[in-house]
């Protein structure tokens, strides 16, 4: 195996996924990369000692002979790694321009490296913390034999990012460069999580009536993978003033997010889209115990779907484009079994919703608040009628992440939040959300605007 270099992927130290897109040639830049070593290692203890021995003879009078030291401690790591996860045969490149090196690894698996914090009693995890640390930079990226994780020394960040780099051309190396112009980053972040456990739940059910389940479940969940290892999850804590400030448009899509897809896996990403749609409506019908799917959420997961299998055969890139005026998803069980009496007849400003993001009751003072004059103006309507649009994708996000693991940042707390009136103009208010599991294990949400 002779790993070529694809388009470069950096992994900054966030663990954020990006490609440098339309390097400079090399001969427009003066520069030429030279390979000053290339090897298969075999996946053997030993190989760490054999990678740093190269690499001391290919920077040996090279102007970033300066670098060995760290670099040696880099090269350790990286092939460490690839022992212990992937315990494969690997192939090493050492690359030299003017005071620019870079290594490279390839190695048999497709599970990417991931950045961790571990605690100071932990006895492993802190390999790519050193890595990021000693080098300028460090990523990986797939590629159809598995994949190449790389390090860089040098005095100009984005040298490398300027070179033609010897290899094949993208599709030659079975690789599919997807763009996802505008990816909604907190919408897929609550995505990946609900459909993980849909996937799952789905799995129970047709493991017992069908013997493609497992293949057809591996297939997906391939693709949930690349995407989870490629795409940014932000991270915006549990502090509600930060959660706020943090979660508005523009600052959560992606504009230009470019995903780096076998092209083995771009089936996998129909057969994603395919059995979520299965679980999706036997949840409906009552048929799957799981919260109602938001129809931005199913909107999200086809767009990406289809933007894989477009490009893959030369189609247009297509940028994500919000929707705001779908309505509720159906939900199979009973409606709630409560009593709206206290809403509605309360003289506080409060209004109801269920799991579904279905408004089921307000009172007299919210609709003055807001300037309806009749109930049946939002009741039936989804509360993101009431929400300004630059909080949309944050609202369906964590309205998502409260019904998949409990998250709940702004649950029992007050805040302060801008309100959507009926004739588009907004309302700062104060605001308290609470939850209620109720006895069928259906969630009911009440929100009480301050003063």
């Amino acid at each position: 195996m002779a790993p070529a270099l694809v388009r470069l992927v950096c992994v900054g130290s966030e663990g954020v996924s990006r490609m440098a897109s339309n390097p400079i040639r090399s001969d427009q830049v003066g520069v030429t990369p030279q390979v000053a070593a290339e090897e298969e290692l075999p996946p053997e203890a030993t190989s760490a000692g054999r990678a740093r021995a190269l690499l001391r003879r290919a920077l040996a009078g090279h102007e970033r002979e300066d670098a060995l030291d760290p670099a040696q401690l880099a090269m350790s790591e990286i092939v460490t790694n690839a022992l212990v996860h992937a315990g494969t045969s690997m192939r090493l490149r050492i690359l030299l321009a003017p005071q620019g090196l870079r290594v490279e690894l390839a190695d048999g698996s497709h599970r990417m490296p991931a950045r961790r914090d571990f605690g100071p009693a932990a006895a492993t995890g802190r390999g790519l913390l050193l890595v990021e640390e000693l080098a300028t930079r460090w990523g990986a990226y797939p590629v159809e034999e598995g994949k190449i994780v790389w390090f860089e020394f040098s005095e100009d960040e984005h040298l490398w990012d300027r070179l033609q780099h010897a290899g094949t051309a993208d599709d030659d190396r079975g690789i599919v460069v997807v763009e996802l112009p505008r990816m909604p980053l907190l919408m897929h972040h609550a995505w990946q999580e609900h459909a993980t456990s849909l996937l799952r739940e789905l799995l129970l059910v047709r493991l017992d009536a069908e013997l493609s389940a497992l293949e057809e479940h591996a297939s997906a969940s391939d693709a949930l993978a690349l995407l989870a290892e490629q795409v940014p999850a932000p991270d915006v804590g549990m502090d509600p003033d930060i959660v706020m400030s943090l979660t508005t448009e523009p600052a959560v899509p992606d504009p230009d997010l470019r995903l780096l897809v076998p092209r083995t896996s771009v089936p996998n990403f129909a057969a994603l889209d395919v059995m979520l749609d299965e679980a999706i409506r036997l949840a409906e019908h009552g048929e799957l115990l799981w919260p109602p799917t938001q129809p931005e959420i199913q909107a999200m997961r086809s767009w990406i779907c289809e933007q894989v299998q477009s490009q893959a055969v030369g189609g247009q890139a297509t940028a994500w484009a919000s929707l705001s005026t779908a309505p509720p998803p159906e939900h199979g069980s009973p409606d709630l079994d409560w009593d709206d009496v206290t809403v509605r007849e309360s003289p506080l400003a409060v209004l109801a919703a269920d799991d579904a993001n279905r408004i089921l009751a307000v009172s007299r003072s919210t609709l003055d608040l807001l300037g309806y004059d009749d109930p049946a103006e939002l009741v039936g309507h989804r509360l993101i009628s009431v929400i300004p649009e630059r909080f949309h994708q944050a609202h369906i996000a964590g309205f998502t992440l409260h019904l998949v693991n409990g998250r709940s940042p702004l649950i029992g707390r007050r805040v302060t939040v801008p309100a959507l009136r009926r004739d588009g103009t907004e309302v700062e208010v104060g605001l308290r959300i609470d939850s209620h599991v109720l006895p069928q294990g259906r969630t009911l949400f009440t929100a009480e605007f301050l003063a």
